[in-house]
């Protein structure tokens, strides 16, 4: 099973006429995604691959059956879009938009918090099921670095993805299920919140995170380790480990506050509850290995 995505998943595309959309819709569905209709404002009537296009989700959920949705909205608009789905009963989102407002990102996970819903993002590549579906921005050759596998993957980092999830490929394992969480400093699901559903999942066998300074949920993983309520190994990559202390770095989520957030906290963290921290993305896989016993 994949823990949020899978071939039979209904997707709908919110802003599936734009430039983007119509791009991403393509692909997606040549990765297997089973994408059902799309929406966009005043364009009812049209069809994007084969899709039939709605004015609203409403109207769209009226008409087929829906289980998530992806959106293809300028940030500006990205709140109205989730609270639309929502108010639709639609319980998987996923928006990739970088530049959300912070008073919109703090509304809209309230919202998905009260509607029992997953909002994946913003600021972020998306979710991938590797050789199953794709909902999100990942590019043309992800065949070559996706591969179907047993591990699962947690990321903050846009650049970073590819080249640590290419190690885990490289050491011959495959992905289950890769949960972009994006780099905002409200993302609308965190680390912690995913893990449990990791937990859960037979066709998972360890979960890989991929985080950075700043922010407290690699703190908040170590947490769910200690309390019992994640028991499968964890190995971690965090970027930012040679940024000076006391610097602000990177994107809005890299903030280091409280004297909670730098790498050597983190670091503290994972290793203190026996998961495995690699210093550099290619030890990634020799530390699967090593957690696993192979």
């Amino acid at each position: 099973m994949s823990i949020f995505l899978d071939e039979k998943t209904k997707v709908l595309i919110q802003g599936i006429t734009g430039k983007e959309g119509s791009f991403w819709t393509d692909h997606m569905i040549g990765c297997g995604t089973n994408v059902v209709a799309g929406v966009t404002p005043g364009k009812e009537g049209q069809q994007v691959e084969g899709k039939d296009v709605y004015h609203s989700v409403r109207r769209a959920v009226d008409h087929v059956e829906v289980e998530a949705s992806m959106l293809f909205v300028p940030p500006r608009f990205t709140k109205d879009a989730v609270f639309e789905a929502l108010d639709s009963g639609i319980k998987k989102i996923v928006t990739v938009a970088d530049g959300i407002p912070l008073h919109d990102t703090i509304q809209i996970r309230r919202a998905a918090l009260s509607e029992g819903a997953l909002v994946i993002g913003g600021n972020t590549s998306g979710v991938i099921s590797p050789g199953k579906a794709m909902m999100g921005f990942f590019p043309y050759w992800i065949e070559r670095v996706y591969k179907p596998g047993r591990i699962g993957v947690m990321t903050r980092s846009g650049s970073l993805t590819n080249e640590v999830t290419a190690m885990v490929v490289s050491a011959g394992f495959g992905v289950s299920s890769l949960i972009g969480i994006g780099g905002d400093p409200v993302p609308g699901t965190r680390f912690s919140e995913m893990l449990p559903f990791y937990e859960a999942d037979k066709e998972t066998d360890a979960v890989v995170i991929i985080g950075e300074l700043g922010g407290s949920m690699e703190e908040e993983c170590a947490q769910m380790i200690r309390d019992g309520l994640y028991t499968k190994p964890l190995v971690a990559f965090l970027g930012g480990r040679t940024a000076p202390v006391g610097k602000r770095m990177g994107h809005a989520g890299a903030i280091v506050s409280g004297g909670k957030g730098s790498v050597k906290d983190k670091i503290e963290a994972i290793e203190s509850v026996g998961g495995k921290v690699a210093e550099r993305p290619r030890f990634v896989g020799d530390l699967l290995k090593e957690v696993l016993g192979l």
